[in-house]
């Protein structure tokens, strides 16, 4: 029964790593400014936000990769919100700031980077669906 439970447990770690590497980071290196500039270029929010997946450090580098990712997201639906809806945003990022703020560690601050580009996708896919654009 162990032994079947040691094989389950690592045939699921061997899933999870081979789903989480289906894609690898095409930036030139793992340099941080090469890995901005394709946060950078990416079409849309959605592919930066799978760059940023594909590329993070797992640590605070991540910080400025989740900045690239908000600044990218916002540009989908920041213009339109009217105060409440800005201020509900504000309100969600500071709850990523304060999710970790009691950890230690450089993966926390990771985690926070990560959270705050997760709201900024959800806003962007929500103008999107509303204004029927594809991006």
């Amino acid at each position: 029964m162990r032994l079947r439970s040691c094989v389950a447990g690592l045939a699921l770690a061997l899933f999870g790593s081979v789903a989480h590497a289906a894609e690898e980071c095409p930036a030139k290196s793992t340099s941080m400014d090469d890995i901005i500039a394709v946060l950078n270029a990416a079409p849309s929010c959605a592919r930066a936000m799978k760059l940023f997946e594909a590329c993070e450090y797992g640590a605070s580098g991540d910080v400025q990769f989740g900045g690239v990712v908000e600044k990218k997201c916002e540009a989908d639906f920041i213009g339109r919100l009217k105060p409440p809806q800005k201020l509900s945003y504000q309100r969600e990022l500071r709850v990523c700031d304060r999710k970790y703020r009691n950890k230690s560690g450089t993966m926390y601050i990771s985690f926070t980077a990560f959270c705050r580009a997760e709201v900024a996708q959800r806003y962007s896919r929500r103008a999107l669906k509303a204004g029927g654009a594809g991006r």
